[in-house]
């Protein structure tokens, strides 16, 4: 499942175990630097590109998950 794949990326890379669906990645004290780490991952565990703009419009596990779901359909 996608959501929990992205939950994982995000828990390592924010050094958080007690991340949320629905979690604000700004909130969860995500910032650029961050975000493109989470970038590459994707690409590399994932297979999927997402632009920063998608992930800043999408800033949970929840949404950025829907969003790239669309994609790999």
């Amino acid at each position: 499942m996608i959501a929990d794949a992205v939950r994982t990326i995000w828990c390592r890379e924010l050094q958080r175990d007690d991340i949320s669906l629905d979690d604000d990645f700004f909130a969860l004290g995500g910032q650029s630097v961050i975000m493109s780490k989470i970038q590459i991952v994707f690409i590399e565990e994932l297979g999927v590109e997402v632009s920063i703009d998608q992930m800043y419009l999408h800033p949970t596990v929840a949404s950025i998950s829907a969003y790239i779901g669309s994609m790999v359909r």
